[in-house]
Parts: structure tokens; C-alpha cells; sequence
């Protein structure tokens, strides 16, 4: 090789320093990857249309994902149809499919469709052998029935299995399945670091636990997945119980020792913490977060009650508003500053905004036709897709057309 060939940069150098560049660089000599903005690099020219790329300044605020997830949860527990169940689903994971990330935490979905498919499951494997409340005429089979004592009237074991109460559990273990599915498309969607750092200042300690509890799981099934490919290159069994031991001791303490870092990380850092404020300001604190969360219950109860109606809305709202200020005296307490936090721009309220659609027009049709939403197994017929509720579960899909796409890493090019 002579010194003109090495001197010449080969096409993997050249891409590696195009990826080497700053995000937010405006370059227009990059016509192949389009041009920076402050949302991030947007799509080539000449492409099809698609959301914008994501970067650190022009990513979603996490809350909006969480909203938009609560939406669509909202409005699957307010319908037993399995038609606008499905297509619950397939909102939810067609968004997380277009739009979730390669972080660890962002691989917790399966997880969680696996875990809606067994509660699915459970819930026809109880129907059959202990039997369902609906009456039914068409008999599936007649399982041999375990005589009980007469104190547990009303509860048997076998006995005759129906076409009725079989369709009646799909249809209730499938509403508990797409509750399931849209809290797991929120944990793959929104990043839980993130997320901490919106909370107020006084529920950061809170905060805290819950997202480590939320990041612990998935670190764990990565930790197990490594360790079985390991064991199976090496030619050693990764399945059954003696597989299960040999990585279950390895992933537990790699999750002891991640506790340990962390512990120490958080300490290092000046977690736990707190400024000394006046007694009255904590006395203060104390009695609008007490009175708000009674407000707050005592407002739902009229709310859901016939007699409470003209009072249940504005005690109601009393109660939030001394909760908040409760919040946000006691975050006065918390000796924490946020770096560079999260804007809540257009993005994020044309996300949460299409979650709250959702709901409320779903909330609206089971008020107005609640028999299209809850279609009945006795007499047992074929359930109808009622056009309005379809077309207010498929404005979920807004987020797909507007969230900023996470930027994924490009493989890397096998040589020729």
C-alpha cells in the first residue's frame, strides 16, 4: 500500500466522522441526512414523510407519553367490546413500535404484552374450573364437579363450562390485558430519568423509589438474556433448573451490586438532603396536603354519588388546589436544582391532548349507547364495531405523526 492510499480517507472513516458531529450543528453540506434543526436532524430530501428525528433538545416531555397511555387505558376500562379492545392494542404498539428507543428501559413492552397475555389466560383457566356467574345454554363440556362443604355455597369446582361464561371472561380478561398493554407503552415510551426530574420537590423522594423500581425489572431481563447467550456459546445448558441457577445467582448480584453503586451515587451526590425551613411553613404544608387529599376524597365521593352532585365538583377542585399548594410549599424543603429541565412544548400537548380525547369521547359514547361498548353473551351473538368509539380510539395514532422519532444506532456495514 503506498502512502496515497493511506492518506485517502476510506467511506466507514467518513461516515464515522459525519456521525462524530454535534447534533445541534446546522450543516447544510449534508444534504444525505438532512438539515439540523432545533428539534433535531429532520427526515433527507426526498423521503417519505415521517415524524421528526429526536434529539436532547427537541425530545417529548415524558409526562405527555404517560398521559396519552392513561387515555388510552381510561378508555379501555370503560368497554368490554373485544373489537375496540384489539384496536387499543394495536394504537398502543404501533405507536411504541415507530417510536420507542434502544435504552434498556424501552424493552420492558414485551415484557408486559406477555404478562396481559397470562392474565388473559388466568382469567379463562378460573372461568372454566370454577365456574362463571352468567347463566348459559350452550355447554362446551361438563367437568368432573368437587363436592364442597355448605358454608361455600355459591362457589364450585368444575362442572358444567358454557359457551356464555366463557365469552364473558375473554371479554373482562381482555379489558384487564389492554389496561396492561397501554401501562406498557408508557413505561417503553417515557423515559423514567426524565420523568424524575418533573416531579415536584416534594415528592422527589417518592419519585426516586418508584423509578428505580420502574428501571430494576428491565436491567434484570438484560442482565438474564446476556448471561444465557454466554452460557449457550460456551455450549452449556441455559434452560430448566439447573440453567435457571447458574444464572440466577450472576444476575442477583449484578443487581446487588448496581444497588451498592447506586447507593453509593445517590449519597455522593447529596440525595436525602434537606433545607431547614420555618415550623409554621411546615405546619402550613402539612394541613393543605392533609385538607386538599380529604377535599379530594370527599369531592370524588359526590361526584359518584346522586346526592353529592352540587357539591362534589367544587369540593373537588378546593381540595386540588390545597393539595398543590401543599406540593409546592414542601418542595421548598427538597436541596435539589434541575439542569437543563424538560419543555412542554406543542409536541407534548398534541400527545397528551389525543390521550384525553380518547377517554372523554369513549367516556361520551358509553353514556350515550352503552350497549354498542358492553355487548352482552346472553343471548350469545357476535359483537358490532361501533364507528364512533373506532374513531376516537384511532385518534391515539396522533403521536405517531407528531413525536419527535428517537435516533437509532445504524448498523454497522459488513465489508465487501
Amino acid at each position: 500500500m503506498n502512502t496515497g492510499d493511506r492518506a485517502r480517507p476510506t467511506a466507514a472513516a467518513t461516515d464515522r466522522s459525519r456521525l462524530r458531529r454535534p447534533t445541534g450543528r446546522r450543516d447544510a453540506g449534508l444534504p444525505e441526512q438532512g438539515r439540523h434543526t432545533e428539534d433535531g436532524p429532520t427526515a433527507p430530501p426526498g423521503s417519505p414523510a415521517r415524524a421528526p428525528w429526536s434529539a436532547r433538545a427537541g425530545a417529548l416531555h415524558p409526562g405527555a407519553w404517560w398521559i396519552w397511555a392513561l387515555g388510552l387505558g381510561t378508555a379501555a376500562s370503560r368497554t368490554t367490546n373485544p373489537l375496540l379492545l384489539a384496536l387499543l392494542i394495536g394504537v398502543a404498539g404501533y405507536v411504541v413500535a415507530t417510536h420507542r428507543s434502544e435504552a434498556p428501559w424501552a424493552r420492558s413492552y414485551a415484557a408486559f404484552v406477555k404478562l396481559a397475555a397470562a392474565v388473559l389466560l388466568i382469567r379463562l383457566v378460573f372461568a372454566v374450573l370454577l365456574g362463571s356467574p352468567i347463566p348459559g345454554t350452550h355447554v362446551i363440556v361438563t367437568l368432573p364437579e368437587l363436592p364442597l362443604p355448605h358454608w361455600a355455597q355459591g362457589i364450585r369446582i368444575g362442572g358444567r363450562v358454557t359457551a356464555e361464561g366463557v365469552v364473558f371472561a375473554l371479554y373482562d380478561g381482555l379489558k384487564l390485558a389492554t389496561l396492561l398493554v397501554c401501562v406498557g407503552a408508557a413505561n417503553a415510551l417515557a423515559n423514567p430519568a426524565r420523568l424524575l426530574k418533573s416531579l415536584p420537590g416534594a415528592l422527589y423522594e417518592a419519585g426516586v423509589a418508584v423509578v428505580v423500581a420502574l428501571t430494576f425489572a428491565p436491567h434484570l431481563i438484560a442482565d438474564a438474556q446476556r448471561l444465557r447467550a454466554g452460557r449457550r456459546l460456551r455450549g452449556r445448558p441455559d434452560r430448566g433448573l439447573r440453567g435457571l441457577l447458574h444464572v440466577g445467582l450472576p444476575v442477583l448480584e449484578g443487581a446487588l451490586e448496581r444497588s451498592v453503586a447506586l447507593a453509593a451515587a445517590m449519597d455522593a451526590r447529596g440525595y436525602g438532603r434537606t433545607a431547614q425551613v420555618p415550623p409554621a411553613v411546615r405546619r402550613t404544608t402539612g394541613a393543605l396536603t392533609l385538607g386538599g387529599l380529604l377535599g379530594v376524597c370527599a369531592g370524588t365521593y359526590g361526584l359518584l354519588t346522586a346526592e353529592g352532585c352540587t357539591y362534589g365538583l367544587p369540593v373537588l377542585l378546593a381540595g386540588l388546589a390545597a393539595a398543590l399548594g401543599g406540593l409546592w410549599l414542601g418542595g421548598r424543603r427538597s436541596l435539589r436544582t434541575r439542569y437543563r429541565p424538560d419543555a412542554w412544548g406543542a409536541r407534548a400537548w398534541l400527545v397528551a391532548g389525543s390521550g384525553v380525547a380518547v377517554a372523554a369521547l369513549m367516556i361520551l359514547a358509553a353514556s350515550g349507547d352503552p350497549a354498542a361498548l358492553r355487548p352482552g353473551v346472553v343471548p350469545l351473538v357476535a359483537p358490532a364495531l361501533p364507528l364512533g368509539p373506532a374513531a376516537a380510539v384511532l385518534l391515539g395514532l396522533f403521536p405517531a405523526f407528531v413525536a419527535p422519532t428517537p435516533q437509532r444506532t445504524p448498523a454497522p456495514e459488513e465489508p465487501s
